[in-house]
């Protein structure tokens, strides 16, 4: 018969699972920690001009979102870790689509829905 361990290791294995150690849970969170705090000090300092600080937040954004996907989503190169990278770039690729092109068919509509150049007052006449 079986261990408990040797039960959980052959369950994990069978689901195709790899979990990190504390380890890396430990540096994914230092990690996390510090690039929030340094977002955090962007805004509250205000050393940077305001289209450098937002520069800033936008890169430690993207920094600190990749940071939570290695360590803590664990997605991916390694072998075992491909499906769900597929995974997830073809659902952020469809989320980018829709929410872009939402964003385009909105600006569109509000360029297209009134002439710039008439005003309010015309515009509810009826001539």
């Amino acid at each position: 018969m079986k261990s408990t361990s040797q039960q959980q290791v052959s369950l994990d294995t069978a689901h195709g699972s790899s979990h990190g150690s504390l380890q890396s849970y430990g540096v994914g969170m230092a990690l996390s920690l510090i690039l929030t705090l340094a977002s955090f000090g962007v805004v509250m300092f205000g050393k940077l001009p305001h289209a450098y600080g937002l520069a800033a937040i936008v890169v430690l954004c993207v920094v600190q979102l990749v940071v939570q996907l290695i360590f803590f989503l664990h997605i991916g190169a390694s072998r075992d870790q491909r499906a769900n990278t597929g995974v997830f770039a073809c659902t952020a690729f469809l989320i980018a689509v829709i929410v872009g092109l939402s964003l385009w068919v909105m600006h569109n509509a509000n360029e297209n829905m009134m002439p710039t150049q008439m005003s309010v007052d015309r515009a509810m006449s009826r001539d």
